[in-house]
């Protein structure tokens, strides 16, 4: 297994290289006769492109997905679905400078060491690019598990120090997109702009936090053990860039409670008085909402001067150049969507398969 696949049954394997012809991959196990709207796919992909906003990297690529099998009229096929999305706005030659160089906190050093040679320009198979052939196959995903009345969403709730005051309540997706940071909250919004404005103007970087919630789940999704569905969507998330940390529900602030504080009582019928739990238990979904955190870390690549050593073990003075996100959060939301979303429809599927 090479690790560029991902699901059992609804399975992406995604292809391609920052700065390749273009990126890409094949989603297999739809399901048929599945009506598709292509114009929220491309909807979804805007919101993770970059040039977007004046607090985003400049590389101005259209993003635009071109299908090339598994849908016919509009419809799935059941067959492999298959698709690129070209790369248009490289400058390679910003990398060139990188040629030789491990840069700190980047794959250079380990994709060297593990095969021997690397893609330099852009960081290769190892860059944030690969996520755009995610956001096509979640957002399919999207379309599919909105046919069972499931709805998959975040939002950010930190960026740095500067939190969301009220991180439990009720948001539409309006509240999310209208924000520059996709923040709910425009008091907060407007503080995390600040933030990320003053880090760019530094040359640095910061990390943030981002919320995701599943909605209408039904009970019962999620296999015993190994494959619970808490520890697939905990893979899923750390399978993206510069992902550091993952909680589900009360999380880490979970070790400064009681049981009797912690506990979720059921309720006639079988809901629960508070959500600690984020919507799971022993793995399997309580119909309940789940609820996630997400943390990221600052971007790695800052304009900023740093000490790292060469090919040849030689200390050297990097400055860094290109274009690169001061705060890549903000255009991660719909990448945690899209894993979220690629989990629970896989989960549902293999539910399906273990019932005759």
């Amino acid at each position: 297994m090479a690790g560029n696949s991902f699901g059992t049954i609804f399975r992406l394997t995604s292809f391609g290289e920052s700065h390749g012809k273009a990126i890409g991959g094949i989603i297999d196990g739809c399901p048929a006769n599945v009506e598709l709207n292509l114009k929220k796919i491309q909807f979804e992909l805007n919101r993770r492109k970059p040039g977007q906003s004046s607090i985003t990297t400049q590389r101005n690529e259209s993003d635009e997905v071109e299908f090339l099998s598994g849908i016919f009229e509009g419809k799935t096929l059941g067959t492999p679905i298959a698709f690129i999305i070209k790369n248009a706005d490289q400058k390679s030659e910003d990398y060139d400078q990188l040629k030789n160089v491990y840069r700190p906190s980047h794959a250079d050093y380990t994709y060297q060491e593990k095969y021997g040679i690397r893609d330099h320009r852009g960081g290769g198979r190892s860059s944030a690019r690969e996520t755009a052939a995610r956001v096509v196959a979640g957002a399919i995903a999207k379309q599919i598990l909105a046919i069972k009345n499931i709805s998959v969403y975040a939002f950010v709730s930190q960026i740095g120090s500067v939190k969301m005051e009220n991180i439990d309540g009720n948001f539409s997706s309006d509240d999310i997109e209208k924000s520059l940071v996709r923040c709910p909250e425009i008091g907060t919004t407007s503080e995390m702009i600040k933030r990320i404005e003053q880090v760019r103007k530094d040359g640095d970087s910061i990390g943030g936090k981002i919320t995701g919630r599943i909605e209408g789940m039904p009970v019962g999704v999620g296999e015993p053990v190994f494959d619970k569905l808490n520890a697939e969507l905990a893979k899923a998330m750390f399978s993206i860039n510069a992902v550091k940390g993952f909680e589900l529900g009360s999380g880490f602030d979970s070790v400064e409670m009681t049981g009797s504080i912690h506990n979720d009582e059921f309720l006639p019928g079988g809901k629960t008085k508070t959500n600690h739990s984020g919507g799971i238990q022993g793995g399997i979904s309580n119909g309940e909402t789940i609820q996630f955190g997400v943390a990221f870390k600052p971007v790695a690549t800052i304009a900023q001067k740093q000490k790292t050593i060469d090919t040849s073990n030689q200390e050297i003075t990097l400055e860094a150049k290109g274009r690169h996100d001061p705060c890549v959060v903000p255009r991660a939301v719909v990448i945690v969507e899209s894993m979220a979303a690629l989990v629970i429809l896989d989960q549902l599927l293999r539910r399906k398969a273990n019932a005759l």
